[in-house]
């Protein structure tokens, strides 16, 4: 968001409180924050507060016209890279839908072309009103992107859903809604995490990977257009928004999840740090030490990747990762043509910042035609997006600019 100015739309709605939070994340981003208040919204948050956090005029009045070279609510839509209004009130929303234009937020509302994104919040009932649903329609037909509420206590003592989308969730909105959509229309299946071999109830095989890598994949597959299924062995994460997420336990079942999903995707990315063997029998009961040597019988896991090679299509791009530690090109090179893929990404986890459990990743791509193209080392996400766009480059993906989502 470094550069981007952002106009952050404030109504009158109790989670007003979280707009302060939001200002202050989307600063924080590097972000111009122009905020337009309603004069209801400032019943609730004071104008002084989001100019403190956002270090800009705040606008309220749409009278206030400040710069006699520039008409205000025309300039905010001008200079704008993006709108956000959270929260989005009921009334808002009815007014925005049916093109009024009696106030700051609305007018310049009326004269913006950049995309647009409601944020609702309110209580169960209203939401759930048809006329709060139609008047939402109308919106997600002419290309405003809705943040829709999550479920949970509300202030006036319901529960459901109508809860303001938390301001870290917006900010990943946000981000999906500025990244281009090279892979709109595309089905992405992504695998991430270790699996574990159960040894006893309370024993396991396992490795070092944290799903990092893979999680960071398919968020910005996501946030890149496309629908995106993760399924994940156990990582000690949040699942990406927008993604569904199919959480496994072990290889074997990591390859019936797998396996049954394949078809139904234009894209599999295999980053997940599958178990290569697992005990012939796990116990049922905890292994009780003793002075004598214990003996583990080990074997085989099937080879996901070959499975997959078996119930592909034949237009699926198919992307395997390698975890090495020596003899890299070699190995990467053998398990690009054993495995017939279209593209392999290499991760020497010995290299300072590339190994399991980093922040950042420094990998080689190797293509199906000899191509090899080293990345430089940089944040996983970073790093994910890069991946992904020579995925769509070499797929045929183009995708568009903006393609509304519904969250």
């Amino acid at each position: 968001m470094d550069g981007k100015t952002i106009v952050l739309g404030i109504t009158g709605g109790i989670a007003a409180y979280k707009a302060a939070m939001l200002a202050s994340a989307l600063t924080k981003r590097g972000a111009r924050v122009q905020t337009v208040m309603t004069r209801h919204a400032t019943q609730f948050i004071t104008p002084l507060t989001l100019q403190s956090v956002t270090r800009q005029p705040v606008f309220v009045d749409m009278f206030d016209e400040r710069d006699p070279s520039r008409i205000a609510h025309i300039a905010l839509a001008d200079d704008a890279d993006l709108v956000v209004v959270a929260p989005a009130t009921a009334d808002a929303i009815a007014r925005v839908a049916h093109g009024a234009g009696d106030d700051m937020l609305t007018t310049m509302l009326l004269a913006t072309r950049v995309p647009v994104i409601l944020a609702p919040a309110m209580n169960v009932h209203m939401y759930e009103n048809p006329i709060v649903q139609r008047n939402l329609s109308i919106l997600r037909e002419v290309g405003f992107y809705v943040a829709e509420p999550g479920v949970g206590p509300l202030a006036c003592g319901y529960t459901g859903r109508g809860r303001l989308m938390e301001p870290d969730e917006i900010v990943e909105f946000i981000d999906m809604v500025l990244t281009p959509k090279r892979l709109a229309g595309r089905t992405v299946l992504v695998t991430a995490g270790p699996t574990r071999e159960r040894i006893d109830p309370v024993r396991y095989l396992s490795n070092d990977s944290t799903g990092t890598m893979g999680y960071a994949l398919a968020q910005m597959a996501w946030r890149m257009g496309a629908k995106v299924t993760l399924v994940t062995g156990p990582a000690a994460k949040e699942p990406p928004m927008g993604v569904e997420t199919v959480a496994v336990y072990s290889a074997q079942e990591m390859l019936r999840a797998v396996v049954e999903r394949v078809p139904n995707n234009d894209i599999v990315i295999k980053s997940a740090a599958v178990a290569d063997y697992r005990p012939v029998q796990a116990a049922t009961v905890k292994i009780k030490k003793t002075d004598q040597e214990l003996r583990l019988d080990l074997v085989r896991n099937a080879d996901i990747l070959q499975a997959v090679r078996a119930v592909r299509n034949s237009s699926t791009y198919v992307v395997g990762f390698a975890a090495e530690t020596h003899d890299v090109d070699y190995y990467a090179r053998k398990k690009l043509q054993e495995k017939e893929l279209d593209m392999l990404v290499l991760n020497d986890i010995l290299e300072e910042g590339a190994g399991f459990g980093d922040t950042t990743n420094r990998v080689t791509l190797y293509f199906a035609d000899g191509a090899v193209l080293p990345l430089g080392l940089a944040p996983k996400l970073a790093v994910a997006g890069d991946i992904l766009s020579h995925v769509a480059s070499r797929c045929g993906a183009t995708g568009h600019v903006n393609s509304p989502h519904t969250i």
